[in-house]
């Protein structure tokens, strides 16, 4: 006997998900857990990748109220894309670290991104996996997959790229068998196009159907993947990190991901990762952001496009190789007031949550609680 696939957790009432559903904008906070964050600038600060400062950010934003945190995957060479940081040559795994943060957190979602296309993963080894830390942590895990977008991250393991479209038909064979033995009471035998199973079997059973599923991505393909799959879905701002030309560009994005789920007969959020510089008043703020600037590890700038120019993905074609000294996926510099005002506009644009990220993350987070939080919540944004 094979149980019902839920279509997601949030069918759940109970569930962690359902209940961070039930604020107007998701909160969550992209862990630096990776050297020089998202800014390879010099300028100092605490931002540090090491496991002990990423938890205290953890405790941190769930202190705060905010629903998720999870971090990048990445797999880089000796010296990073170089510069005088080594930007990202030091980083920490995100599914080890989400699974130590399982045993020091109580109410926040945890994402841990992964590679599933490289190595030697199998569909049972991620869903016994998964359904252990389901376990460990009351349902708040959840699973960012990738594809993977460029071509010496395979040569790594030892193979080659799969190209853009092919391996998203890989990862939806991969999925699926692995939500078959989250489902299923009995045994499981899969004979499929990439991987098969015989009488594999999946314990313990995951308490709200099965964990959170969240990708990744831009293209049509990768909305497609979502519209099947996926509860969370990371977009990126299609008209590059400049806040107003993304804020005029997401709206028919959205739409389009979010007509894609309705079609298969599901819901999903969207979420995107805004990098929030935030002071006191807007000319401090531009300050704070020309002093990043004038920092710039130019040469690790340009290992970081180049890395990126030879890969395949669909999702940064019109980003700025000046918007990559500070970083993310769209940039909110201003006043709190301002801050809250493009929060609010993002949400108008049709995006369901927001996965922030800071220069200075410690020191950033706390300012962000103290001065913009509040004005979330008077703009009805935050319960």
């Amino acid at each position: 006997m094979t149980a019902r696939i839920t279509i997601s957790p949030a069918d759940y009432p109970d569930s962690p998900l359902a209940q961070a559903l039930k604020q107007p904008l998701l909160l969550g906070l992209f862990l630096p857990i990776q050297n020089g964050g998202w800014s390879p600038s010099t300028l100092p600060r605490t931002t540090d990748w090491s496991f002990d400062y990423n938890k205290a950010l953890t405790l941190k934003a769930e202190a705060l109220g905010f629903d998720l945190a999870f971090g990048l995957a990445q797999w880089i060479g000796k010296d990073g894309y170089g510069g005088a940081l080594k930007y990202r040559e030091q980083t920490i795994d995100p599914f080890v670290t989400v699974a130590a943060l399982a045993s020091v957190t109580q109410r926040i979602v945890l994402i841990s991104t992964i590679h599933i296309l490289y190595g030697p993963w199998h569909p049972l080894h991620l869903a016994k996996f998964a359904a252990t830390l389901d376990h460990i942590s009351g349902g708040r895990f959840g699973i960012n997959m990738v594809t993977g977008y460029a071509p010496r991250e395979p040569r790594m393991f030892g193979t080659t790229q799969i190209e853009h479209d092919a391996r998203y038909a890989r990862a939806a064979e991969f999925i699926g068998i692995v939500e078959r033995l989250w489902a299923s009471t009995e045994n499981v035998t899969i004979d499929g196009q990439y991987w098969k199973l015989e009488e594999a079997f999946v314990s313990p059973r995951p308490k709200y159907g099965r964990p959170i599923l969240v990708n990744a991505t831009g293209s049509p393909a990768g909305f497609d993947y979502a519209a099947q799959h996926s509860d969370l879905v990371f977009i990126t701002s299609p008209a590059g990190a400049e806040i107003e030309a993304a804020l005029a560009a997401l709206p028919d994005h959205v739409a389009n991901l979010k007509a894609r789920a309705k079609a298969a007969g599901r819901e999903v959020r969207a979420i995107i990762n805004p990098m929030i510089v935030c002071r006191p008043t807007e000319q401090e703020a531009k300050a704070y952001h020309a002093a990043i600037l004038a920092h710039a590890d130019t040469e690790a700038v340009d290992g970081f496009i180049a890395h990126h120019a030879v890969g395949d993905s669909q999702a940064w074609k019109n980003h700025k190789s000046e918007h990559r000294v500070l970083g993310g996926n769209i940039q909110i510099i201003g006043s709190p007031e301002q801050v809250a005002e493009k929060l609010l506009r993002l949400k108008q644009a049709g995006v369901d949550g927001v996965q922030l990220a800071f220069f200075d993350f410690q020191p950033d987070l706390d300012y962000f609680g103290e001065a913009v939080l509040p004005l979330l919540k008077q703009a009805g944004l935050r319960l």
